[in-house]
Protein backbone atom coordinates (compact mmCIF):
# COMPACT_ATOMS: atom_id res chain seq x y z
CA UNK A 1 0.00 0.00 0.00
CA UNK A 2 1.09 3.37 -1.28
CA UNK A 3 1.18 5.97 1.47
CA UNK A 4 -0.89 9.30 0.87
CA UNK A 5 0.84 11.59 -1.39
CA UNK A 6 0.88 14.24 1.40
CA UNK A 7 3.86 12.62 3.07
CA UNK A 8 5.94 13.22 -0.02
CA UNK A 9 7.89 9.84 0.37
CA UNK A 10 8.89 9.98 -3.30
CA UNK A 11 10.62 13.76 -3.16
CA UNK A 12 12.10 12.75 0.26
CA UNK A 13 13.53 9.47 -1.02
CA UNK A 14 15.27 12.29 -4.28
CA UNK A 15 16.58 14.53 -1.22
CA UNK A 16 18.48 11.49 0.66
CA UNK A 17 20.08 10.54 -2.78
CA UNK A 18 20.60 13.42 -4.71
CA UNK A 19 20.80 16.23 -2.31
CA UNK A 20 22.43 14.51 0.81
CA UNK A 21 24.06 11.68 -1.52
CA UNK A 22 23.79 8.99 1.11
CA UNK A 23 24.07 5.58 0.20
CA UNK A 24 21.28 3.35 -1.08
CA UNK A 25 21.61 1.10 2.19
CA UNK A 26 21.08 4.08 4.32
CA UNK A 27 18.25 5.70 2.02
CA UNK A 28 16.88 2.54 2.37
CA UNK A 29 16.50 1.84 6.15
CA UNK A 30 15.35 5.82 6.06
CA UNK A 31 12.53 4.67 3.57
CA UNK A 32 11.92 1.39 5.66
CA UNK A 33 11.47 2.92 9.20
CA UNK A 34 9.30 5.73 7.80
CA UNK A 35 7.17 3.83 5.27
CA UNK A 36 6.17 1.96 9.10
CA UNK A 37 5.45 5.25 10.86
CA UNK A 38 3.40 6.36 8.28
CA UNK A 39 1.48 3.21 7.64
CA UNK A 40 0.75 3.82 12.10
CA UNK A 41 -0.47 7.71 11.11
CA UNK A 42 -2.62 6.75 8.71
CA UNK A 43 -4.38 4.01 10.87
CA UNK A 44 -5.09 6.88 13.19
CA UNK A 45 -6.76 8.85 10.80
CA UNK A 46 -3.47 11.56 9.95
CA UNK A 47 -2.72 11.62 6.55
CA UNK A 48 -0.92 14.79 6.20
CA UNK A 49 2.34 15.55 8.12
CA UNK A 50 1.54 19.16 9.28
CA UNK A 51 -1.33 17.27 11.33
CA UNK A 52 1.21 15.02 13.23
CA UNK A 53 1.45 16.30 17.06
CA UNK A 54 4.68 15.62 19.47
CA UNK A 55 1.79 13.49 21.05
CA UNK A 56 1.48 11.17 18.55
CA UNK A 57 4.80 10.79 17.62
CA UNK A 58 5.61 10.18 21.45
CA UNK A 59 2.59 7.64 22.13
CA UNK A 60 4.35 5.80 18.60
CA UNK A 61 7.76 5.82 20.52
CA UNK A 62 5.97 4.22 23.49
CA UNK A 63 4.13 1.19 20.79
CA UNK A 64 7.43 0.83 20.10
CA UNK A 65 9.04 0.09 23.23
CA UNK A 66 6.16 -1.78 24.27
CA UNK A 67 7.19 -3.67 21.24
CA UNK A 68 10.31 -4.62 22.78
CA UNK A 69 12.16 -2.91 20.27
CA UNK A 70 15.97 -2.17 20.86
CA UNK A 71 16.40 1.07 22.04
CA UNK A 72 19.27 1.44 19.09
CA UNK A 73 16.43 0.47 16.58
CA UNK A 74 14.21 3.32 18.37
CA UNK A 75 17.12 5.90 17.95
CA UNK A 76 17.30 4.94 14.45
CA UNK A 77 13.80 5.67 13.25
CA UNK A 78 13.18 8.75 15.67
CA UNK A 79 16.81 9.98 13.19
CA UNK A 80 14.94 9.37 9.97
CA UNK A 81 12.06 10.74 11.38
CA UNK A 82 14.31 13.95 12.67
CA UNK A 83 15.90 13.94 8.60
CA UNK A 84 12.54 13.66 7.31
CA UNK A 85 10.46 16.61 9.00
CA UNK A 86 13.64 18.62 8.59
CA UNK A 87 12.91 17.98 5.20
CA UNK A 88 9.90 19.35 5.06
CA UNK A 89 10.73 22.08 7.37
CA UNK A 90 12.81 23.52 4.35
CA UNK A 91 10.64 23.05 1.98
CA UNK A 92 7.97 24.95 3.63
CA UNK A 93 5.44 22.22 4.30
CA UNK A 94 4.75 22.30 7.54
CA UNK A 95 6.14 25.29 9.99
CA UNK A 96 7.08 24.14 12.95
CA UNK A 97 8.54 20.25 13.82
CA UNK A 98 7.04 17.97 16.22
CA UNK A 99 10.51 16.20 16.34
CA UNK A 100 12.11 19.03 18.48
CA UNK A 101 10.17 18.20 21.77
CA UNK A 102 10.73 14.46 21.37
CA UNK A 103 12.59 12.58 23.65
CA UNK A 104 15.17 10.22 22.42
CA UNK A 105 16.01 6.85 24.37
CA UNK A 106 19.10 6.48 26.07
CA UNK A 107 21.61 4.10 24.77
CA UNK A 108 24.11 2.08 26.96
CA UNK A 109 27.36 2.54 24.91
CA UNK A 110 28.69 -0.55 24.44
CA UNK A 111 33.10 -0.40 23.81
CA UNK A 112 33.66 -1.95 20.53
CA UNK A 113 35.24 -5.30 20.80
CA UNK A 114 39.03 -5.31 19.46
CA UNK A 115 42.02 -7.74 19.10
CA UNK A 116 45.39 -7.76 20.69
CA UNK A 117 48.58 -6.80 18.87
CA UNK A 118 49.68 -10.81 19.03
CA UNK A 119 45.46 -11.44 18.35
CA UNK A 120 46.42 -9.61 14.81
CA UNK A 121 49.72 -10.63 13.91
CA UNK A 122 48.58 -14.03 14.18
CA UNK A 123 45.63 -13.20 12.15
CA UNK A 124 46.97 -11.59 9.50
CA UNK A 125 49.21 -14.85 8.55
CA UNK A 126 46.50 -16.96 8.98
CA UNK A 127 45.27 -17.59 5.30
CA UNK A 128 46.16 -20.51 3.77
CA UNK A 129 48.94 -20.30 2.06
CA UNK A 130 48.84 -22.74 -0.40
CA UNK A 131 45.23 -21.35 -1.98
CA UNK A 132 45.11 -19.76 -4.83
CA UNK A 133 43.45 -16.76 -3.15
CA UNK A 134 46.39 -16.34 -0.46
CA UNK A 135 47.87 -13.39 -1.28
CA UNK A 136 44.52 -11.58 -1.82
CA UNK A 137 43.06 -12.74 0.97
CA UNK A 138 46.37 -11.43 3.32
CA UNK A 139 46.38 -8.06 1.43
CA UNK A 140 42.35 -7.89 2.63
CA UNK A 141 42.90 -8.46 5.80
CA UNK A 142 46.24 -6.05 6.27
CA UNK A 143 44.44 -3.30 4.43
CA UNK A 144 41.26 -3.34 6.81
CA UNK A 145 44.07 -3.09 10.08
CA UNK A 146 46.61 -0.44 8.02
CA UNK A 147 43.41 1.65 7.58
CA UNK A 148 40.17 1.09 9.62
CA UNK A 149 38.46 1.37 6.17
CA UNK A 150 34.50 -0.16 6.72
CA UNK A 151 33.96 -3.16 4.68
CA UNK A 152 31.63 -1.50 2.69
CA UNK A 153 34.68 1.36 1.42
CA UNK A 154 36.67 -1.65 0.95
CA UNK A 155 34.39 -3.47 -1.69
CA UNK A 156 33.57 -0.71 -4.15
CA UNK A 157 37.88 0.50 -3.46
CA UNK A 158 38.94 1.13 -6.97
CA UNK A 159 42.54 0.83 -8.73
CA UNK A 160 42.54 4.27 -9.33
CA UNK A 161 42.31 5.21 -6.01
CA UNK A 162 45.72 3.67 -5.20
CA UNK A 163 48.82 5.16 -5.16
CA UNK A 164 51.60 2.75 -3.67
CA UNK A 165 54.32 4.64 -4.24
CA UNK A 166 53.68 6.95 -1.84
CA UNK A 167 51.54 4.46 0.01
CA UNK A 168 48.07 6.19 0.36
CA UNK A 169 44.64 5.21 -1.02
CA UNK A 170 41.32 7.57 -1.30
CA UNK A 171 38.52 5.72 0.07
CA UNK A 172 34.99 6.83 -0.50
CA UNK A 173 32.86 6.82 2.74
CA UNK A 174 29.63 7.50 3.96
CA UNK A 175 27.74 10.39 1.96
CA UNK A 176 30.41 9.84 -0.60
CA UNK A 177 32.80 11.94 1.38
CA UNK A 178 36.43 11.18 0.21
CA UNK A 179 39.10 10.50 2.65
CA UNK A 180 42.91 9.68 2.23
CA UNK A 181 43.88 7.34 4.28
CA UNK A 182 48.02 5.94 4.48
CA UNK A 183 48.15 2.12 3.90
CA UNK A 184 51.67 1.55 5.81
CA UNK A 185 54.44 -0.96 5.01
CA UNK A 186 53.34 -4.27 5.41
CA UNK A 187 49.66 -3.88 3.61
CA UNK A 188 51.59 -2.24 0.88
CA UNK A 189 53.70 -5.05 0.37
CA UNK A 190 50.97 -7.63 0.74
CA UNK A 191 48.95 -5.18 -1.66
CA UNK A 192 51.47 -5.35 -4.22
CA UNK A 193 52.11 -8.84 -4.71
CA UNK A 194 48.00 -9.04 -5.23
CA UNK A 195 47.92 -6.95 -7.57
CA UNK A 196 51.43 -8.03 -9.39
CA UNK A 197 50.42 -12.26 -8.85
CA UNK A 198 46.97 -12.91 -8.09
CA UNK A 199 44.36 -10.31 -9.37
CA UNK A 200 45.84 -10.61 -13.20
CA UNK A 201 44.74 -14.00 -13.32
CA UNK A 202 41.25 -13.24 -11.83
CA UNK A 203 40.52 -10.33 -13.82
CA UNK A 204 38.33 -11.39 -16.77
CA UNK A 205 37.33 -8.32 -17.79
CA UNK A 206 33.96 -7.87 -15.25
CA UNK A 207 35.89 -6.57 -12.23
CA UNK A 208 34.86 -2.71 -13.09
CA UNK A 209 38.33 -1.18 -12.01
CA UNK A 210 37.70 -2.77 -8.19
CA UNK A 211 40.67 -3.81 -6.36
CA UNK A 212 39.53 -6.93 -5.15
CA UNK A 213 38.18 -9.90 -6.81
CA UNK A 214 36.54 -13.20 -5.95
CA UNK A 215 37.46 -15.99 -8.04
CA UNK A 216 34.49 -15.12 -10.94
CA UNK A 217 36.44 -12.43 -11.76
CA UNK A 218 33.86 -9.63 -10.32
CA UNK A 219 34.15 -7.52 -7.31
CA UNK A 220 33.95 -9.31 -4.14
CA UNK A 221 31.30 -8.76 -2.07
CA UNK A 222 30.59 -7.67 1.64
CA UNK A 223 29.64 -11.48 2.73
CA UNK A 224 33.04 -13.00 1.57
CA UNK A 225 34.78 -10.08 3.37
CA UNK A 226 33.13 -11.40 6.43
CA UNK A 227 34.02 -15.03 5.34
CA UNK A 228 37.68 -14.61 4.85
CA UNK A 229 38.29 -12.62 8.49
CA UNK A 230 36.09 -15.33 10.35
CA UNK A 231 38.27 -18.00 8.22
CA UNK A 232 41.68 -16.52 9.47
CA UNK A 233 40.79 -16.06 12.78
CA UNK A 234 39.42 -19.71 13.28
CA UNK A 235 42.57 -20.80 11.48
CA UNK A 236 44.49 -18.70 14.27
CA UNK A 237 42.89 -19.84 17.26
CA UNK A 238 40.87 -16.57 18.04
CA UNK A 239 37.81 -18.29 20.15
CA UNK A 240 35.14 -15.30 19.37
CA UNK A 241 33.31 -13.34 16.59
CA UNK A 242 36.02 -11.25 14.96
CA UNK A 243 34.25 -9.32 11.39
CA UNK A 244 35.61 -6.63 9.02
CA UNK A 245 34.47 -4.35 11.86
CA UNK A 246 36.43 -5.43 14.48
CA UNK A 247 39.33 -4.53 12.52
CA UNK A 248 38.40 -1.34 12.16
CA UNK A 249 37.88 -1.21 16.28
CA UNK A 250 40.89 -2.64 16.76
CA UNK A 251 43.20 0.12 13.89
CA UNK A 252 41.26 3.23 15.82
CA UNK A 253 42.23 1.59 19.50
CA UNK A 254 46.14 0.25 18.50
CA UNK A 255 46.22 4.56 17.62
CA UNK A 256 44.55 6.06 20.47
CA UNK A 257 46.81 3.27 22.56
CA UNK A 258 50.10 4.46 20.92
CA UNK A 259 49.18 8.24 21.55
CA UNK A 260 47.39 9.35 18.57
CA UNK A 261 45.60 12.56 18.55
CA UNK A 262 41.91 11.95 18.61
CA UNK A 263 41.10 14.25 15.70
CA UNK A 264 43.32 12.41 13.62
CA UNK A 265 42.14 9.35 14.68
CA UNK A 266 38.53 10.67 13.62
CA UNK A 267 40.15 11.89 10.15
CA UNK A 268 41.09 8.49 9.42
CA UNK A 269 38.00 6.25 10.66
CA UNK A 270 36.12 9.19 8.31
CA UNK A 271 33.76 10.21 11.39
CA UNK A 272 31.29 13.07 10.80
CA UNK A 273 31.75 13.88 14.68
CA UNK A 274 34.17 13.60 17.07
CA UNK A 275 31.86 12.07 19.84
CA UNK A 276 32.10 8.83 17.77
CA UNK A 277 35.53 8.48 17.66
CA UNK A 278 35.50 9.13 21.47
CA UNK A 279 34.69 5.55 22.58
CA UNK A 280 37.80 4.47 21.39
CA UNK A 281 39.57 6.24 24.95
CA UNK A 282 38.44 3.24 26.25
CA UNK A 283 42.11 2.02 27.50
CA UNK A 284 42.38 -1.08 29.41
CA UNK A 285 43.63 -0.10 33.36
CA UNK A 286 47.20 -1.74 32.42
CA UNK A 287 48.00 0.58 29.73
CA UNK A 288 46.51 3.61 31.51
CA UNK A 289 48.55 2.59 34.90
CA UNK A 290 51.71 1.99 32.89
CA UNK A 291 51.59 5.38 31.03
CA UNK A 292 50.61 7.22 34.21
CA UNK A 293 53.92 5.26 35.91
CA UNK A 294 55.95 6.77 33.45
CA UNK A 295 54.97 10.05 32.99
CA UNK A 296 53.81 11.52 36.63
CA UNK A 297 56.18 13.19 38.66
CA UNK A 298 54.74 11.46 41.64
CA UNK A 299 53.53 8.42 40.35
Amino acid sequence: MSEPRAFRMEQFHDYLTFERGLSVRTVSAYRRDLRRWVAVMTEQGIVDPAAVTVAALRAWVFDLKESGLAATSIRRAQSALRTYFGFLLAEGVIADDPTDRLDTPRVDRRLPEFLTRDEVDRLLIAPDADHPTYWRDRAILEFLYATGVRVSELVELPLSSLDLEDGFAVVFGKGAKERLVPIGGPALRALGRYLRDVRPALDRGRGRGRTFLNARGRPIRRESIWAIVRDAAKRCGIDRDVSPHTLRHTFATHLVEGGADLAAVQELLGHADISTTQIYTHLDRAYLRNIHRKYHPRS
